[in-house]
């Protein structure tokens, strides 16, 4: 038996009718992925191109000495910079205790600890995020680390509650067969379970991030540093400029670490889920 022709489907007639709606385009089956991959740059080009565009219209603007000063591309990328540092540091510290808890609470011999330990964890949320630095901050003195703790407290709720909710919606038979083959709880946990549960891990880490980008800016009541600097020095001299400035650079860096988190979630998210 003599094999079809190349760019046809296997066991179809190219003589018969319709054979034409068969044929499979070799060029459009290799390059369509590239298509929808350059596309899904387009977000943090135009974040980019969006910050450039309002730095190049305020350095351009009519401005006065104080803005001047407040506005200059230095001081400003210091602020971006210390900013980003807060929303890391803070989201790796809650990762670091969000994921390994929620982890511990799924556990069948744990569960009777959830409801206490998510009535402290609502406690950060349900707290004014200002209240809750100016506390820390009267406690532990003001600066960088004080802003940590405080975000911290705020953004670990999302992160804890994502773990424990993808572990639980787990199907039990499926780990009763990872059991039933010999797999220790452990290896369970880790070849199972924690995989199948990493989509509404990763979405969880995700809001974690943006809240901390949006949250951050408290930092500027403590000095911490970040861009509410920018925020509360135009609020305070009644400087529009540089309030918006501040303003427009948070939620630009908000939709860039939104960006992040998506690419991450495709990215790590196990094939085939």
């Amino acid at each position: 038996m003599s094999a079809p022709p190349r760019g046809t489907a296997a066991g179809i007639d190219p003589a018969a009718p319709g054979a034409e709606d068969a044929v499979i385009p070799p060029t459009v089956a290799l390059h369509a992925p590239t298509g929808r991959s350059w596309r899904a740059f387009l977000e943090p080009l135009a974040v980019l191109l969006i910050g450039a565009a309002w730095m190049l219209y305020v350095e351009n603007s009519d401005l006065d000495s104080i803005e001047e000063r407040s506005l200059k591309p230095d001081y400003v990328w210091q602020k971006t910079w210390e900013h980003i540092e807060l929303t890391v540091v803070s989201t790796v510290v809650v990762l670091a205790i969000a994921i390994p808890l929620g982890i511990l609470l799924s556990r069948v011999w744990a569960r009777p600890a959830t409801p206490f330990v998510l009535a402290v964890a609502n406690i950060g949320q349900s707290a004014p995020a200002i209240g809750v630095v100016v506390l820390l901050a009267v406690i532990f003195g003001i600066g960088f680390w004080t802003t940590v703790v405080a975000l911290v407290a705020y953004g670990v709720l999302p992160a804890l509650r994502n773990t424990m909710v993808g572990l639980q919606q787990v199907d039990p038979t499926l780990i009763d067969a990872g059991r039933g083959i010999g797999m220790s709880p452990a290896m369970v946990l880790a070849r199972v379970e924690l995989p199948l549960a990493t989509p509404v891990i990763l979405a969880g880490i995700r809001t974690t991030l943006v809240l901390m980008v949006g949250t951050a800016s408290i930092a500027s009541f403590i000095s911490g540093g970040g861009l509410g600097d920018l925020i509360t020095t135009g609020v305070s001299t009644q400087r529009n400029p540089v309030l918006l400035t501040g303003c427009v650079l948070i939620a630009l860096l908000a939709l860039l670490i939104d960006w992040l988190g998506g690419m991450a979630t495709r990215l790590l998210a196990p094939k085939g889920l």
